[in-house]
């Protein structure tokens, strides 16, 4: 690497194994061996979880850790962080903090180099992680959900982090909300870079306007900045080795309930392809209706919309929306779905665009001029068939796709509305699934296959599904 002289002899004598990093990776590693607390702000798609497993794993080398704990979304402690390890580092030993108590007990007494556990899971058996001292590493993933510093789950991470050797912070939207977010942030990380109470913070950068606005001071993002270091933060345009457009696959875990109810209508499936029962026209029902299972929103008989215990992908929409730095467009192929993250949007307290079939040309012309050419970071959550063609969305850089449509030429041209004369960044397009179908589905759409989605061919890999 080009960058690779300046770099500190730890990161450059490693020897990455199994992968080598791009050069923005090389410099977040080493500013991650350098500083036993910081902040990696690097945006979304260029590698995080990647430069922290190979930070830890140079310090675990040097005798300057001991084992880690990774605090995660429950959608990315297998699919995320797990994978990752056994990808990149196959030497290290990982084991999932996940279940009942007893259950996390007996997993947390496993030998292992790191610990994968979720946020809320961290309260479960708290004082058995603070107690377990030969963990001395941690690593918080999407930091941003504690920016409220008055919750318990903010006050027991700022307590386990306390006696922590390593501590870094993850997330590539500091700020989601207000510039006020960092204070609880920084009362974990680093501590020592704002004040002891949130009040005296919230003064210094915003001053009231109204019983209940608040108004930044000149200068205030510089400060939020300023106590939210050392950090190091890379944009996707950075990465010099990625082409402009990046497709990424990210798997989430279906609820129990939303698994069973998947499990019991694909053995339907099945049954019917081997008497033979199923034809082009009710095998598109078919898929439907497990694409919409895997997605969480089912229609009912009468037509009602029933949601399922499908939390884990609606939080990868809400983290992926959050961690983009510039606007997304979230892509989801059913109305009830649609509704279903508006919903959940408005309970987080996130403005948005909404755009489906109902809405009139009148009405989608505002808001695509709303999009494009207003101020603020407010997602545009859209069925894809409605913006399939002609129109220029380039304020976004990033494109969510809750589930796959099973139609190529939509795929495509809803993810050609931010590749288009205009924009100035690199794209990421998200993929979120959590079956198998789904994946071979996505792996057909980036391959730029025209052959329609054949149901048949999926339910041939019977023992996949």
């Amino acid at each position: 690497m080009l960058l690779s002289a300046t770099l500190p002899p730890e990161v450059t004598e490693y020897g990455f194994r199994h992968r080598q990093p791009y050069a923005v990776q090389l410099r977040t590693i080493a500013e991650m061996v350098t500083h036993n607390r910081g902040y990696n702000l690097n945006a979304l798609g260029t590698g995080k979880t990647f430069c922290a497993l190979a930070a830890y794993d140079i310090l675990r080398m040097q005798g300057k850790v001991g084992r880690m704990l990774v605090v995660s979304p429950l959608s990315t402690l297998r699919f995320t962080w797990v994978r990752e390890v056994i990808a990149a580092f196959p030497h290290l030993r990982v084991e999932v903090l996940h279940g009942t108590k007893a259950k996390r007990l007996a997993t947390l007494d496993k030998s292992a180099d790191i610990y994968v556990i979720n946020h809320d899971g961290v309260k479960t058996i708290f004082d058995e992680l603070l107690s377990s001292h030969w963990i001395d590493a941690l690593v918080i993933d999407e930091l941003a959900v504690y920016r409220n510093g008055q919750s318990d789950r903010t006050k027991l991470m700022r307590t386990l982090a306390k006696r922590m050797r390593w501590v870094w912070g993850m997330t590539g939207a500091p700020m989601p909300r207000s510039v006020c977010d960092v204070w609880a942030e920084c009362s974990i990380v680093t501590p020592g870079t704002v004040p002891k109470y949130f009040s005296h913070f919230r003064n210094q950068l915003q001053y009231k306007d109204g019983p209940f606005k608040w108004v930044n001071r000149p200068g205030a993002v510089e400060e939020a900045v300023r106590v939210m270091q050392p950090s190091v933060r890379f944009s996707l345009d950075d990465v010099l080795e990625l082409p402009s457009m990046v497709m990424q696959y990210v798997e989430t875990e279906m609820g129990r309930k939303q698994a069973q109810i998947y499990a019991a209508m694909r053995t339907r499936a099945i049954a019917m392809v081997k008497g033979q029962q199923i034809d082009a026209l009710n095998a598109g029902a078919v898929m439907s209706k497990l694409l919409q299972i895997a997605l969480g929103w089912v229609y009912s008989r009468d037509g009602a919309t029933v949601q399922l215990d499908n939390q884990a992908r609606i939080d990868a929409i809400l983290e992926y929306i959050d961690g983009t730095p510039n606007k997304a467009l979230v892509f989801l192929p059913f109305k009830h779905a649609l509704a279903g993250v508006s919903a959940a949007l408005k309970k987080e307290g996130i403005r948005h665009f909404v755009v489906s079939g109902d809405t009139s040309a009148t009405e989608r012309n505002k808001v695509f001029d709303a999009f494009q050419n207003g101020g603020g970071k407010f997602p545009l959550i859209a069925h894809p068939a409605c913006l399939a063609h002609g129109i220029t969305l380039t304020a976004a850089d990033t494109v969510i796709w809750g589930g796959p449509t099973t139609s190529l030429e939509i795929f495509q041209q809803a993810n050609a509305r931010i590749r288009r004369i205009g924009q100035r960044h690199k794209q990421l397009v998200v993929m979120l699934g959590g079956t198998h179908i789904e994946r071979h589905v996505y792996t057909i759409l980036s391959s730029n296959d025209a052959t329609q989605i054949q149901f048949l061919d999926l339910l041939s890999e019977v023992s996949k599904i």
